[in-house]
């Protein structure tokens, strides 16, 4: 799509990696100016006319009203004149076992497996009116790929 790509990881504070790599679930506190940040991120990219992809484990419907709204999402007195982002939120969906066997295969990175069943424990799937698509798993990679371009393309 040429557009460019940010994955969440890459903005966890240290102290949010710290607690991960020692196998402790992130809670809302840890996780609320983290996505504040990507929101900052998306806007600036909007702003620019820039359209962007962002790989984040947006668990709760409160973490994604965040990205689309920032800060003031969680706290009123931010509230400004700023219009809320236009995101297509994408749920992959798919079995803990299948997740957990590609979890398995990664390599260097600060969340272990063991954290995969508190991340199931967090998830609220996106509902109406959120705007987003769900995607199986278990579909072979090209089939997602194509579904999600497809689902982007028709806006």
């Amino acid at each position: 799509l040429g557009w460019k790509f940010y994955d969440a990881d890459d903005y966890h504070p240290l102290e949010n990696k710290k607690k991960m790599a020692g196998g402790i679930p992130l809670n809302d506190e840890d996780r609320i100016p983290w996505l504040c940040t990507l929101h900052d991120i998306l806007r600036r990219e909007d702003s620019s006319r820039q359209n962007a992809i962002l790989a984040c484990s947006a668990l709760k419907k409160m973490y994604r009203h965040v990205l689309v709204h920032g800060a003031s999402a969680v706290e009123p007195e931010q509230s400004g004149e700023r219009p809320p982002l236009k995101i297509l939120f994408v749920h992959l969906d798919g079995p803990m076992d299948v997740i957990a066997s590609r979890l398995e295969k990664r390599r260097g990175h600060f969340m272990p497996p063991e954290l995969l069943k508190s991340q199931f424990d967090t998830l609220e799937p996106p509902s109406a009116p959120e705007n987003f698509i769900t995607v199986s798993l278990e579909k072979p990679f090209p089939e997602i790929v194509l579904e999600i371009e497809s689902a982007i393309l028709q806006g």
